[in-house]
């Protein structure tokens, strides 16, 4: 956890590199569920106060190895990367998605799971969460390159989780493991009762070692730009510090990062305040959605669906026209459901409509903005953004 952060505001025309949208990422992204980011975020609390050592970091551990085993990776692609630091003894948690064209160079994304003083919802319950979310929507998902998923613990008392990673696992591997990029996220939950439509985009400022400075900061241009794509969010800059990326960034990786921007800061970090009352998981649902969309341009994800996501595509929902003046229309996919529903929120997460089987909604009374619609059909959650521009 970064207990000051200091915002660079930067015009994020300047960094965004030319992406081009694409469809199958946002379908992928589209399956972001709030139920399994709002249900995480309750099993990870109940399991208490998960200092590294203790019997709850442990707990923490192995539900997060059956959760993984839940979506269907096996066990050959779950690894468990033990560690001392003093008394203290815990686990890291690496799953690893083989990649097709280069199996042996590798997207990191990691977050850590141990709390101090609370049972951490945000920190680091949301970049835990996001992290599942997004593993198992990817789980068959052909990328070229390979994917590891990593938990770490130790982080609260100074990073000996990753640390330990970096030196017994990176360098040890022979060749030294080959790292495209490492991918951070940590206490993206923000703060109960604010309006969170900015991600803080982090990327390395550091001297020693600079030669890594140059890639950093294009991974992040190119990650502010999936947030644009992919996302409701905004963008706003800052360097990296203070996480677990810092023990990549010293072996000269290069890395990138989120995290909650500082107008939203949730204030409950390393207390027992840090529940799920007190953050907003509709912003982590929108940070996993960005989040998910730039895993899929790190890791070149397929383009293309597969057969399975094409079947899941069969009740797809699209909004016409988008941005909206007066209203839009509801157009569904190869499958026009019996009965369904809409429900539109703001990004605070307030809900402005709930109607059921109307197909033209009305948007005229509304501000213009970014809203969120939910449609609910066949036992599937399906959202969008839809943009109210009068």
């Amino acid at each position: 956890m970064k207990k000051i952060v200091f915002l660079l505001a930067v015009c994020i025309s300047f960094f965004v590199s030319s992406q081009t949208f694409i469809q199958a990422y946002q379908n992928r992204v589209n399956q972001v569920s709030q139920v399994n980011i709002n249900s995480g975020l309750q099993e990870f609390v109940s399991l208490g106060t998960k200092t590294t050592g203790s019997t709850a970091n442990n707990n923490a551990f192995n539900w997060l190895k059956n959760k993984y085993l839940s979506f269907g990776y096996s066990i050959s692609q779950i690894s468990e990367n033990p560690f001392s630091a003093g008394s203290l003894s815990s686990k890291n948690l690496i799953i690893t998605k083989t990649g097709t064209v280069y199996p042996n160079t590798f997207v990191i994304v990691c977050a850590h799971y141990d709390t101090v003083n609370g049972v951490g919802a945000n920190d680091n319950g949301s970049g835990t969460i996001a992290l599942l979310e997004m593993a198992r929507i990817m789980k068959d998902i052909p990328t070229e390159y390979s994917i590891k998923f990593i938990h770490f613990s130790g982080e609260e008392q100074g990073l000996y989780g990753s640390q330990h990673y970096v030196n017994q696992v990176v360098n040890a591997t022979v060749p030294k493991m080959d790292i495209r990029l490492v991918f951070n996220i940590d206490q993206v939950g923000g703060r109960a009762g604010q309006t969170h439509n900015t991600i803080v985009c982090e990327r390395d400022t550091n001297n020693f070692p600079s030669t890594n400075n140059a890639a950093s900061h294009q991974a992040t241009s190119e990650l502010m730009s999936c947030v644009a794509l992919y996302s409701p969010l905004q963008t706003t800059l800052s360097n990296a510090y203070s996480s677990d990326y810092m023990p990549f960034q010293n072996n000269n990786e290069v890395i990138t990062g989120f995290y909650e921007y500082q107008g939203e800061l949730n204030p409950a970090p390393h207390t027992s305040a840090d529940i799920v009352a007190n953050m907003d998981p509709v912003y982590l649902f929108n940070v996993t959605k960005a989040a998910l969309g730039a895993l899929q341009h790190f890791a070149k994800a397929s383009s293309s669906l597969s057969l399975s996501e094409t079947q899941i595509e069969e009740l797809s929902v699209s909004f016409y026209p988008n941005p909206a003046k007066d209203q839009f229309e509801i157009l569904f996919g190869k499958k026009k459901p019996g009965n369904f529903r809409l429900t539109l929120t703001d990004l605070s997460g307030r809900q402005i409509l709930n109607i059921e089987n109307e197909e033209i909604i009305d948007v005229s009374y509304l501000q213009n903005g970014v809203y969120l619609a939910t449609v609910t059909a066949d036992q599937k959650k399906l959202v969008n953004k839809i943009i109210v521009q009068k």
